[in-house]
């Protein structure tokens, strides 16, 4: 595999930067995640980074140096990192779970399949022109008329996301065969928010990653002003020539079957199942409800 790619987070006008991203690859296989902890919960930074370590320890233990399974391997890492999360706040008894949303990419035999859960977006340019993009888990995409009750909310609250006392809604897209120069980007709704999907895919199409990414975060905090959401990417374009532009540069040709490269911080590995099924997201839910209720009875 060749490829170039480029990450980047800024804090905008909040306190603090809950988003996390990172990537990570063997010789056949690279992954790469974003996650956005979401305010009005506690820690949602905590839940972005217990994401990026389920999914990256999964990936590590699972590709050897390949997948078995793509899809199914990114279906169950979502509900794993789901599950760790519950977890969290089900051991420190937390009265409201963190909650985050999720991106992730997996490349793999020269094609790509990707998975989301809220309103973290994945681009995907191709010649100059935008191929896909994710939809978000929000009212305002929904492509039916909201349920009965709800057409007077705001539209742009997500109704699913990791971490919460329900089981998460997600999408998975792929196997999408890749063409030499293709650009993919994963992104925080800092970015969207502030800026138009052409506006994305115009400069992620005429620069290098390592040039597009930096100026469009530029670009959407400055449009954004002080009020700016956090803002952040990681991107990257796939087959590259052998002489790279800038230091970001991947060739995985040369390294063996048991290398193993990440940007994300590695996590424990016990208290992880490769195989989550509905029974033990149950059994996780149900964990969290007793924690808050056992926590509200002793408050009260």
């Amino acid at each position: 595999m060749k490829f170039s790619v480029f990450q980047i987070s800024r804090r905008g006008g909040r306190e603090k930067n809950e988003d996390r991203m990172g990537y990570c690859y063997t010789r056949e296989a690279g992954l790469f995640v974003l996650a956005d902890g979401m305010g009005g919960h506690p820690e949602g930074e905590v839940a972005a980074q217990i994401a990026l370590q389920t999914i990256s320890s999964l990936f590590q233990r699972q590709a050897k140096p390949q997948l078995d399974n793509v899809q199914e391997f990114l279906s169950s890492a979502l509900l794993a990192a789901h599950h760790q999360i519950l977890r969290y706040a089900s051991d420190k008894g937390m009265l409201d779970t963190p909650r985050t949303t999720l991106v992730a990419a997996v490349v793999q035999a020269g094609a790509t399949s990707w998975i989301h859960c809220g309103d973290s977006r994945l681009y995907m340019v191709r010649g100059g022109e935008l191929l896909s993009r994710t939809r978000d888990h929000s009212y305002l995409e929904l492509r039916n008329a909201p349920p009965p009750g709800l057409d007077r909310i705001n539209r742009n609250v997500l109704f699913t996301c990791l971490g919460s006392p329900t089981k998460p809604i997600y999408d998975v897209t792929g196997p999408v065969y890749l063409e030499q120069g293709d650009r993919i980007l994963l992104c925080s709704d800092g970015l969207w928010g502030s800026l138009s999907d052409e506006d994305i895919a115009t400069q992620l199409s005429q620069q290098t990653v390592s040039h597009a990414v930096p100026d469009l975060v530029e670009n959407a905090l400055r449009k954004a002003g002080e009020g700016s959401d956090n803002v952040t990417v990681v991107a990257f374009e796939w087959e590259t020539p052998d002489t790279f532009e800038s230091t970001q540069g991947v060739s995985t040709d040369s390294i063996s079957d048991d290398v193993f490269a990440s940007t994300i911080q590695a996590g424990p590995l016990d208290g992880l199942v490769d195989d989550l099924d509905d029974d033990a997201i149950e059994r996780s839910i149900a964990e969290i409800n007793e924690a808050i209720r056992q926590s509200a009875a002793r408050k009260a």
